[in-house]
């Protein structure tokens, strides 16, 4: 079966429904992580999130980076030229290899946790410690199925199916939650650990049914010999170095904040999730729906069209991750009041936790970009370009880690500020490489975007400081809870922004207005 690039009005498509998907997933997401913050105290959650560490790093070792870097390029050319059956033979070797291994790190993992949990938080207490090594016993089983849903989704990408990839997260967060409301108040946050296995094979059974029903998948065929293959293993080599740079600078930062007040592991995990929302609602969406077209353009030669498909991704990702950015800084307070304070998790929290969303926020939009940029060079087969950007930025990110925990008091945000600059060093350095190897990426039409963006954002941001007042004063006159209070208070906050940005933004005749418009009404 042949496949062929999709126009971009399918690609708006595409965009929009894969957005929908990750909306619904990162929501459930907030109801996890509020039930995490609210049902457990920090001496639990610390644990917990830092034993995501290793599994985590197993993770991204073998399928991460092989699916952006080298199955989904490889395996998208196979298609579009019309050979499936070879690329079958080739995602087959891949797949039962990868199985084997998979199994094999996470027997090894369970079986040597009480060695292995210390290198996730070095500074973490006795009492702690104990609770790490049992959570990471309990989180290898998890990221084994967690890892073989990720390569059954590359498998659907490939084909252009987006759906079901988007879904499986979404029953993930759903076992995670069950776990936390039913088998926490019993086992504590040992329950919510179970809820993140029966999460993880519910997500693999919805992609692994999906991926029946229409691949050549052979379960007993391995050739490490196949040409496809062997090139595969070039590609993802260099890739999984890139990666491994990114965990390590995972793990530098997960042991640095150990080392720092109890909880700050968690303020920075919390603040974290909510920055990842615009960037997997829109970011990673745009990337995902556009990367298997880039790859088959390049497969067949069409350059321009490889150039105008990338520019407008990026594009897109810049008019939403820059109003994001502003709405976070200027409603941070009362958006993490609304998500989490309650149960164990104080008003002081809430503060620290504000504090370090501040300094995520700062890079958004460069962590945006870079969620299509190492793709551009993947669609081109350079796996080597992105690896030595990522551990340029990594090393980057590391000593300014170090040094403004040493050398200033900004604490756990001095971790969060490192991120950012990271972010955007990744972003400014990919961009010029990337233009220089495809000869220019319209830098000036970009920049346009940017500028006109953030203007409109801060219009938005001093309507917003504006309204909150007079919207608070009407609200308390009104006898609500707390807790429907703050909700009110966000969405009338949101509500507006929203409406002066895309005013701001028609105002500026910014092109991208009609794109977003596109999205909706394809998606309608």
């Amino acid at each position: 079966m042949k496949t062929s690039p999709v126009s971009s009005g399918q690609l708006a498509r595409t965009a929009g429904m894969i957005s929908g998907m990750i909306l619904f997933s990162r929501l459930l997401g907030f109801v996890r992580e509020a039930l995490t913050a609210n049902l457990f105290t920090r001496a639990e959650t610390d644990p917990f999130f830092a034993a995501f560490t290793i599994p985590d790093f197993m993770y991204y070792l073998l399928v991460g980076g092989a699916l952006s870097a080298a199955f989904i390029p490889l395996f998208s050319e196979y298609l579009a030229k019309g050979e499936e059956d070879e690329g079958w033979k080739m995602a087959s070797t891949f797949l039962n290899v990868t199985i084997i291994l998979l199994a094999c790190f996470s027997l090894l993992g369970m079986v040597f946790a009480r060695q292995i949990a210390p290198l996730q938080a070095y500074q973490m207490k006795e009492g702690k410690l104990e609770l790490l090594i049992v959570l990471t016993r309990m989180m290898f089983p998890a990221v084994f199925f967690t890892a073989l849903a990720g390569l059954m989704g590359g498998v659907l990408n490939s084909y252009q199916r987006f759906f079901i990839p988007a879904f499986g997260p979404i029953l993930y967060n759903v076992g995670i939650i069950l776990g936390a409301w039913f088998l926490g108040p019993r086992f504590g946050i040992k329950g919510m650990a179970f809820g993140v296995v029966i999460g993880a094979i519910a997500n693999f059974l919805t992609q692994a049914f999906a991926v029946k029903q229409i691949s050549g998948y052979n379960p007993f065929y391995i050739n490490l010999q196949h040409p496809g293959y062997k090139r595969m293993i070039r590609l993802m080599i260099p890739a999984i170095l890139g990666l491994s740079a990114t965990q390590l600078n995972i793990w530098a930062t997960t042991n640095m904040a150990s080392a720092l007040p109890e909880g700050s592991i968690t303020y920075l995990r919390l603040a974290q999730r909510l920055v990842l929302l615009p960037l997997g609602i829109f970011a990673s969406a745009v990337s995902t729906a556009f990367f298997p077209t880039l790859s088959q353009l390049t497969a067949v030669g069409k350059w321009q069209e490889f150039k105008e498909n990338l520019v407008l991704g990026i594009r897109v990702i810049l008019f939403i991750t820059i109003p994001s950015a502003f709405g976070f800084i200027t409603m941070r307070t009362e958006i993490i009041r609304l998500l989490y304070e309650r149960g164990e998790f104080t008003a002081y929290q809430s503060e620290l936790t504000a504090y370090a969303l501040l300094f995520y926020s700062l890079g958004l939009f460069a962590h945006g970009v870079i969620q299509i940029l190492p793709r551009g060079f993947y669609a081109l087969k350079d796996t080597i370009t992105p690896v030595k950007v990522s551990i340029s930025t990594v090393l980057l990110s590391i000593i300014l880690n170090f040094l403004f925990l040493k050398y200033t008091p900004l604490q756990h945000g001095g971790l969060a500020l490192s991120f950012s600059l990271m972010g955007v060093a990744n972003m400014l350095l990919s961009f010029y490489l990337l233009r220089k190897k495809v000869g220019g990426l319209r830098s000036g039409k970009l920049i346009k975007t940017g500028i006109q963006a953030s203007i409109a954002a801060l219009g938005m941001s001093v309507a917003i400081r504006l309204f909150l007042p007079v919207w608070n004063q009407f609200l308390a006159g009104l006898g609500l809870t707390v807790n429907l209070f703050r909700l009110i208070q966000v969405m009338g906050g949101i509500g507006v922004g929203v409406l002066i940005y895309l005013a701001l933004a028609a105002f500026l005749r910014m092109e991208e207005v009609k794109l977003i418009k596109k999205i909706i009404r394809k998606n309608g």
